[in-house]
Parts: structure tokens; C-alpha cells; sequence
């Protein structure tokens, strides 16, 4: 129970499903926090890992009983975090991903942002995108550069104070009596869908670059392809629901993937019958192709050469992979009006 004075407590509230390469670092990095420690809890929701996962986490809580598991039977992040929810008893909730950890100040400062400013909802540090794999390596290049994951994402980390939108964000527990809790239709993006409903009814998000949130990414491009199809698939129902824009660099892999067709029909064309057809689709290319250069002597800079090879095929994977991703989304959620979509738990809970 919190009294007059006490710090508030977190719940960090972990979905997971075979994480045992990341589990372990994730959940020390939230008890080993500099913060009181009977003012902190660690909630793993574990959708049912075939791997060493609850082995990992049932050794951690006979260590420390701030740490709990409990059965996602649904297998997906917002279920996980919904069980998490409903069995805190903290004061401020965090939803974490399996792959992250977090700086040792990060509830401190945290908390503070929320005292300091009563009319933020949701408060976040900046998140830095790492691997141990050298493809790990190539990935967290593309998803920490504005061409790979579009200007203004909170993987880029920039930014500080009121921001669109935090990630792996300190809620006071009051906002989800207020607007809900996770929607567990949505696979993937029900982080934006429950920031909408947070924006909607007033709130607003605070980031600080005084905490870090290293993300561990994919360590192969088929990993990642499939990541960022499911964002895109999606998406498309993100939007549907709120019946709400989306901000154009959501969108604009969608219109990138669906101005190929055009191009190529254009190219098959002009290879038939005249061959200057063909050059619009040399253009769109070309341009396509000068941006991934130039994300590549960025990288260079950051990363190194070796890094900076590879960085154009994973930007392309991810752009790809989501623009199709919602083509196949907009079939399904418009057009079939929502038949035959898959089952929410044959996408996995994995980040």
C-alpha cells in the first residue's frame, strides 16, 4: 500500500514467450533498478515458452519474490499485458518487452517526469536498438536511422519533452480505469491504438534522455521481415478501428510497395512495345536507391563499414515486409470485411 511520501511502486509487466536468450537480463536490469526495492515488482506473463523461459523466470522468483509468472494462454503481447495489469499492485504499470532493458535510474526518473508534470499520461526514455550478432548489428543500424523506421519514431530517441509517442512507457494505474486496457484483438501496434484512446481523452507523453531502454533487435532479416509484415497487417486494423489518419510515415510503406505495380506494368510495357515506358519505374527505383546510399554512409559513420554493407537490404526488408504487409492487411480487413484473418495467437507474442 502506498502512504503520503512513499515513491510510487512500479509493476514492470513482461509478455513473454521464448525468450531465453534475453529473459534474465531484462528482469535483473528492473529489480537491480536504483529505486526502493520493496517499491518495484517484476510480472512475467508467459504464453506457455517450449524453451528455457520459465525455468529462467521460476529461478528468479524462488531468488526474489518481487517476481511473479503467470499463464498467458493467448500467446499475444495484449493479453500478457492485460493478465499483468489486472494482477499489479503497483502504482505505475510499465509494459516491457521481453528483448529490452532498462537504464538503472529509469524508475526514479521516470517517476519524477509524472510528479513534475501532472498532465502526463505516459512518460519514456529514449530507446537504443543493439544486438550481440553482427546481422543483429546490420538490423539495429535500420531501425535506428530515420530512412529505415521514418523521422520521428521513438527508436530514433531525439527528442526531449512532449513527444506523439513513448515507448516502453511509465503509466499511472488511474489512466487505465480511465480509457481501458490493451485492446487484445490487435496483435501487433496495440501500443498506438491505446495511445490514440489516451490522446482522445486528454493526455500527454513526456520523453527524457536522461533514462535508456537498450532494445535487443532480430539477429536475421527473415526474423525482421516478419516483425514488420505483422506491423503492417496490423496497422491497417489499427486504423480501421479507430477510425482515425494514420501519420504518413505509418502509411507510407503501404503507398511505397502498392506504386510498384504501376511501374512494373509500365515496365513490361515498354520491354513489349516501346521502351521509354520503362523509365518511370528507372526513376522511382533510382530515388529509392540514392536514399538507401545515403543511409549508408550514415551508418558508415555510426557503425562502421562493415555495418554500413548491409544496412540498405535490411532498410528495403523492413520497408517491403510492412508495405506489403498492409496490402495484404487492406485485403483482408476491407475488402473481406475481417473473414479469414488468422487466429490472433498463430501470429506469436514475440516483439
Amino acid at each position: 500500500m502506498t502512504t503520503a511520501g512513499d515513491p510510487p511502486k512500479f509493476s514492470m509487466i513482461i509478455p513473454a514467450r521464448n525468450e531465453e536468450e534475453f529473459i534474465e537480463r531484462c528482469v535483473r536490469a528492473c529489480l537491480e533498478n536504483e529505486y526502493p526495492a520493496d517499491r518495484i515488482e517484476v510480472i512475467v506473463a508467459d504464453g506457455f515458452s517450449d524453451d528455457r523461459t520459465r525455468e529462467i523466470v521460476a529461478r528468479l522468483a524462488e531468488e526474489d519474490p518481487r517476481v511473479r509468472m503467470l499463464d498467458n494462454p493467448v500467446r499475444i503481447s495484449p493479453t500478457g499485458v492485460n493478465i499483468g495489469i489486472r494482477n499489479a499492485k503497483g502504482d505505475v504499470i510499465v509494459f516491457l518487452s521481453g528483448h529490452a532493458v532498462v537504464s538503472r535510474n529509469y524508475m526514479a526518473e521516470l517517476a519524477r517526469v509524472l510528479r513534475e508534470h501532472p498532465d502526463v499520461w505516459r512518460a519514456g526514455g529514449a530507446v537504443e536498438t543493439v544486438s550481440l550478432t553482427f546481422m543483429g548489428k546490420v538490423i539495429s543500424a535500420a531501425m535506428s536511422s530515420p530512412v529505415g523506421v521514418g523521422a520521428g519514431n521513438w527508436r530514433l530517441g531525439t527528442q526531449e519533452g512532449y513527444v506523439p509517442q513513448t515507448c516502453f512507457s511509465a503509466v499511472p494505474r488511474w489512466v487505465f480505469d480511465k480509457v481501458g486496457l490493451y485492446d487484445e484483438e490487435l496483435v501487433r501496434n496495440q501500443d498506438d491504438e491505446f495511445v490514440q484512446r489516451v490522446h482522445e481523452a486528454g493526455g500527454k507523453e513526456y520523453m527524457t534522455q536522461s533514462v535508456r531502454v537498450q532494445y535487443f533487435s532480430r539477429t536475421n532479416v527473415g526474423k525482421l521481415a516478419r516483425q514488420y509484415y505483422q506491423y503492417g497487417f496490423w496497422r491497417l486494423r489499427t486504423i480501421q478501428k479507430r477510425k482515425r489518419p494514420a501519420h504518413l510515415r505509418q502509411i507510407l510503406p503501404i503507398l511505397f510497395v502498392l506504386g510498384w505495380f504501376p511501374l512494373i506494368g509500365l515496365a513490361v510495357c515498354g520491354a513489349i512495345w516501346w521502351w521509354p515506358l520503362a523509365l518511370p519505374l528507372a526513376a522511382y527505383a533510382g530515388v529509392y536507391a540514392l536514399g538507401l546510399l545515403g543511409n549508408a554512409f550514415w551508418a558508415a559513420r555510426r557503425f562502421g563499414g562493415r555495418v554500413a554493407v548491409l544496412t540498405p537490404p535490411a532498410c528495403a526488408a523492413i520497408h517491403f515486409s510492412y508495405g506489403w504487409g498492409g496490402l495484404v492487411g487492406f485485403v483482408h480487413w476491407v475488402l473481406l470485411k475481417g473473414r479469414f484473418v488468422p487466429k490472433p495467437e498463430a501470429h506469436g507474442l514475440s516483439r
